[in-house]
């Protein structure tokens, strides 16, 4: 005979061992925490590898540009003497090859004094020949000094 079980309102049976359901097994444990540890390691060695590849990069090229820099000012070669010449835009000798080489110049000397600050003289004075390069006018008189500052300064590096 089966009797109704009032509680639950199912079939009770008198075999039936309340101990067996309460040994039912466990729920297996979360991996939440082993994936976020896992994702926050990743992250974090991440971060210090980047940090550590960008911070050795930095200091180590300037001064390849400032030796590039004084090597295309001295493939510049020597500049015409335009003191004499009514119209310097018409001097022969100043190919497109030694202006790009100036510019080439300036740019390279301007990249090593954003990197390193003891290389801003070099760029100010590179600078101030490069304007003097670019307006044709080669006589003028602070453009060639800045021009030997800037070979002085080429020959301590």
């Amino acid at each position: 005979m089966r009797t109704v079980d009032p509680g639950t309102g199912t079939d009770a049976d008198p075999d039936f061992d309340e101990s067996s359901a309460e040994s039912a097994p466990p729920p297996p444990p979360s991996r939440r925490l082993p994936v976020l540890c896992a994702v926050a390691g990743f992250v974090l060695g991440g971060s210090v590898l980047g940090l550590l590849w960008g911070l050795s990069g930095v200091h180590a090229g300037a001064l390849e540009d400032a030796v590039a820099a004084c090597q295309a000012l001295d493939r510049v070669g020597e500049l015409p003497d335009t003191s004499r010449d009514a119209q310097p835009a018409l001097t022969p000798g100043l190919s497109p090859e030694r202006l790009r080489r100036m510019v080439a110049a300036r740019e390279l000397s301007a990249a090593a004094a954003q990197v390193n600050a003891n290389y801003q003289p070099l760029a100010d004075h590179i600078d101030s020949v490069s304007r003097m390069v670019l307006s044709l006018h080669f006589s003028d008189a602070s453009g060639q000094r800045h021009l030997v500052e800037a070979k002085e300064i080429c020959g301590r590096i």
